[in-house]
């Protein structure tokens, strides 16, 4: 038996500006993971997935192309250089929320290829690992910017830019982050094609507001690399107000936002697409207990407290 898996992530400032050319920051979530199992399979049977969490199975020859969890199999199936369809069992168990910005997709895909990878003693690196699965994301976002594939096949901080590549980024002091989730699912692809229609038809405004919020993730970073976490968290809370006037927060958001705050976080925003998914709030290790609290009598479902180091 084979088994390899992949993290969760968010991004932590520069959601939807990436997909314009504005640098973006991401951090891997080791808390939640994505794990594949590979068992051999009878005979004739060909590559059998079976998704345990969404009670799905399918033989590989009979997945349509466009199945995302196809695609990434056979894809990685190519890249080990396996011809065929070989007698397998891959067996998928995930502990990230689906369809709340922490990357669930980028890491069954991930975990997938690095379970065959594995599995056929072939050595990927993770630059390979991450275009493999940057080909799967398209089929999942639509127009995605890299960035989650890049942050959870590398496992590292990732100040990312579009186009131009990116850059992994020393944290001079780890400090703990609140993941709250509002338990609403929320579609990237729907939310990101919503932005681009009114970007579209007010650019200059759009692109004022996009430039904002890259200066404030460059901002970030330096703030992230000098260990200071004030001046971090005043910068949440400045990508916060854009993504509202960029139209991609919502009540419920909003209301845990401000709940973080109340509780003693240093600052808090939505992270990934919006409309729903995820907030993430910068806590202190004194806060972090009161912050959960008001996270959950604010209507959050699940809060995960995560070590970024």
């Amino acid at each position: 038996m084979t088994v390899a898996s992949a993290p969760g992530k968010v991004i932590l400032f520069g959601e939807h500006a990436v997909v314009y050319g504005q640098p973006a920051i991401a951090i891997p979530v080791r808390e939640v993971q994505a794990q594949v199992r590979i068992e051999p399979g009878p005979a004739e049977q060909g590559t059998l997935v079976v998704v345990q969490d969404l009670r799905r199975r399918f033989l590989l020859r009979e997945a349509a192309d466009d199945d995302p969890l196809a695609r990434i199999v056979r894809l990685a199936l190519r890249s080990v250089r396996h011809e065929g369809d070989p007698d397998l069992t891959l067996t998928i168990t995930s502990t990230i929320p689906i369809a709340r910005g922490m990357g669930s997709g980028a890491a069954v895909s991930t975990a997938i290829v690095r379970a065959l990878a594995k599995h056929f003693e072939f050595w990927l690196p993770s630059r390979a690992v991450s275009e493999l699965v940057y080909q799967t994301e398209v089929l999942y976002h639509g127009t995605p910017s890299g960035i989650d594939n890049t942050v959870v096949a590398f496992e590292k901080p990732v100040f990312f830019v579009k186009g131009e590549g990116w850059e992994f980024f020393w944290v001079d002091k780890p400090f703990l982050l609140a993941i709250a989730d509002t338990g609403i699912e929320s579609s990237t692809k729907q939310v990101v094609a919503d932005l681009r229609r009114r970007y579209e038809a007010d650019v200059d405004r759009y692109q004022v507001l996009f430039g904002h919020v890259g200066e404030i993730a460059s901002r970030a970073r330096l703030a992230i690399e000098q260990g200071d976490h004030a001046a971090l968290g005043g910068l949440m809370d400045e990508n916060q107000e854009l993504l509202q006037e960029m139209g991609v927060s919502c009540p419920e958001l909003d209301r845990m936002v401000l709940a973080a705050r109340e509780g003693g976080a240093l600052g808090a925003k939505l992270s990934g697409a919006g409309r729903g998914g995820n907030m993430i709030a910068l806590v202190t290790e004194e806060a972090q207990g009161r912050v959960d609290m008001m996270l959950r009598l604010a209507g959050a479902t699940r809060v995960i407290i995560s070590r970024v180091r």
